[in-house]
């Protein structure tokens, strides 16, 4: 059963979904957090109950982190992809909070060949559960604050909450 909850943070209003996991602190995995204007993200679907209570660990988190007190996402998220999207997500949850890297840096470290920048680029656009699995700490390879779906805008304001952001931006 999906369940949706919103939740209105400094960036606007995030929906978040979630499926029930009994392993998952709260009881709700992860399976979609939505920014505001963001391409691809989620919408809210028939079918789908509208459930706040279930989202009290995401939102508690979530404010947490946007009051900077927060460093490390501990929420279970529940998204399944490719074999390739979940290394190339697996590395995204290393980078430190308050640090970034970048497309190139992140294609090497998964171990890709340098010609795979443009798929680990996919492979981070389809990241569904934005924040949480921070895809916003990579960055061009200049320091530009490219490719966000969510927009430039909304990179940069969470990177400035991290205190990562990069000289040239």
């Amino acid at each position: 059963m999906t369940h949706y909850a919103t939740y209105d943070s400094p960036l606007g209003e995030l929906l978040l979904v979630g499926e029930v996991s009994a392993t998952a602190v709260g009881g709700t995995a992860l399976t979609a957090l939505s920014l505001p204007g963001q391409k691809g993200g989620a919408t809210v679907q028939d079918g789908w109950t509208h459930d706040p209570a279930a989202f009290t660990e995401v939102i508690r988190q979530l404010r947490a982190y946007f009051d900077g007190e927060l460093t490390d996402f501990t929420l279970e998220i529940a998204t399944p992809g490719t074999e390739f999207r979940t290394r190339v997500w697996k590395a995204l949850e290393a980078i430190p909070y308050g640090a970034t890297t970048s497309y190139a840096k992140l294609t090497a470290e998964i171990g890709a060949a340098s010609g795979a920048v443009r798929a680990v680029g996919t492979a981070i656009g389809a990241n569904p559960v934005l924040i949480v699995r921070p895809c916003h700490r990579v960055i061009g390879a200049d320091g530009s604050l490219s490719g966000y779906a969510a927009g430039p805008e909304s990179k940069e304001q969470l990177l400035r909450l991290e205190h990562a952001l990069p000289r040239t931006a």
